[in-house]
């Protein structure tokens, strides 16, 4: 009996062994990551990595992950920074201001990310995926009320960071253009990037020039978005009549839908993405709306009109999480080499700043709570949501929001802001641009 017990014993242990978690970095093992790290190191700074796509990518995703997993695992940074994704852009950024990254490296990965066109394949993506694989009983059940407060939202930013700006010496121009735009984006490939080319098709100057100005913008407003969230939760705690807990409106349960993922599936979602965005600009010759634009409007009538076969739907939504799970970092990465002057970030930092930013976010949060409450929304949630978690920086910021203000059940709502309340953010910016040059 007794050596059976510990048979049994040994058994559980070994069991226990396997079923730990063991240290991870995309998905791989970290000392096989380790050693393709190695690999890609020696490649570059031999000059014996492959040129185009191949190498571009493969530093891409090494350097990225390893800055995102970097961030995301360093206290105060992942909390209230911005995480992984602030250390991937800043990282490489700071590789390419230092010289620790080639110049043949650098050359690549930035035609690659522009002229090589892995920043459109990832907003197509992005954008067909986002919208097409929403819930649609979410947006039947709140409707169009929701986006009243996604409208307070923008409209309060723009009113208080318009007041502050001009209160320090920020243009109108500056201040609504330059820092509440890209703050209310939905992040960083969604919103800032696509916004900067628009910005220079519109006023001239690089995407480079732009970039630099939006990037340091979203990541203050990620920081004060987290902040204020915990400070939302105590006000909820404090008047209970402002807080529905966690619960938007009354009345209202959100159901998850479960969803297996095929390859096959994937495929169709590639080709409707990459349908989408060449019917953008293919519209764009003949539509005055920049072509990001116009694919927004398309795919989301689409969403709205139930046109679109259900292997499409679902295969656009899985090829979206693929790409967003697997080249987010990466990307990131890219911006940083490729958008991200590190001097032009730095001259930005002011106190002058650093105040039209919280600005920003405490408009966004008195105008969502405000009309929120005027359409029977809990005031609290509607400010997190249609507030906080347009001023944020997209998907993680809505997590790390959520968790500041302890409403994680919330996250339909903060997605609803991140992607539609960003897109909208992009049509607006268009719009606004000739009333302000």
């Amino acid at each position: 009996m007794e050596s059976t017990a510990k048979k049994l014993s040994f058994d559980e242990n070994i069991e226990e062994m396997k079923a730990k978690p063991k240290l991870k970095i995309f998905n791989t093992p970290i000392l096989w990551f380790a050693l393709f790290g190695v690999i890609t190191l020696i490649s570059m700074y031999t000059g014996s990595l492959p040129g185009g796509m191949i190498g571009s990518l493969l530093v891409m995703i090494i350097l990225g992950e390893a800055f995102g997993w970097l961030g995301d695992r360093t206290p105060i940074v992942k909390t209230f920074l911005g995480g992984g994704a602030i250390v991937a852009i800043f990282g490489s950024a700071y590789m390419v201001y230092s010289g620790l990254l080639p110049e043949t490296i650098t050359t690549s990965v930035t035609d690659f990310m522009k002229t090589g066109g892995f920043l459109d394949f990832y907003i197509a993506a992005l954008i067909t995926g986002s919208i097409l694989g929403m819930n649609s009983k979410i947006l039947v059940k709140v409707g169009l009320r929701y986006f009243l407060p996604i409208f307070g939202a923008v409209i309060g930013a723009i009113i208080i960071a318009g007041l502050f700006g001009s209160l320090v010496g920020f243009s109108l121009q500056d201040a609504i253009l330059v820092i509440t735009m890209p703050i209310m984006g939905g992040g960083m490939g969604a919103g800032a990037v696509p916004m900067s080319q628009i910005y220079s098709e519109m006023l001239g100057n690089e995407p480079s020039y732009y970039i630099s100005m939006l990037v340091p913008a979203l990541a203050l407003g990620n920081v004060f978005a987290i902040v204020l969230a915990s400070v939302l939760d105590m006000v909820g705690r404090r008047f209970p009549s402002l807080s529905g807990n966690g619960q938007l409106i009354k009345g209202f349960t959100y159901e998850k839908t479960k969803q297996k993922y095929d390859i096959e599936v994937m495929g169709v979602g590639l080709l409707a993405a990459l349908t989408f965005f060449t019917l953008g600009n293919v519209l764009g010759d003949f539509v005055p709306l920049h072509p990001y634009a116009i694919m927004i409007i398309l795919v989301a009538v689409a969403k709205v009109a139930n046109i679109i076969p259900k292997i499409v739907l679902d295969g656009a939504s899985q090829w979206y999480q693929f790409v967003a799970s697997n080249w987010t970092f990466a990307l990131l990465f890219g911006i940083g080499v490729a958008y991200t002057d590190l001097n032009t970030v730095l001259e930005a930092l002011s106190f002058q700043y650093i105040l039209t930013v919280f600005g920003v976010v405490l408009g966004a949060i008195i105008g969502a709570g405000l009309l929120g409450k005027l359409v029977g929304f809990y005031p609290i949630e509607a400010a997190i949501t249609a507030g906080l978690c347009m001023a944020n920086m997209g998907g993680t910021g809505d997590v790390a929001v959520l968790s500041a203000a302890k409403r994680m059940e919330l996250m339909p709502f903060a997605q609803i802001s991140s992607r539609l309340g960003g897109a909208l953010i992009l049509l607006l910016s268009g719009l606004i641009i000739p009333l302000l040059v």
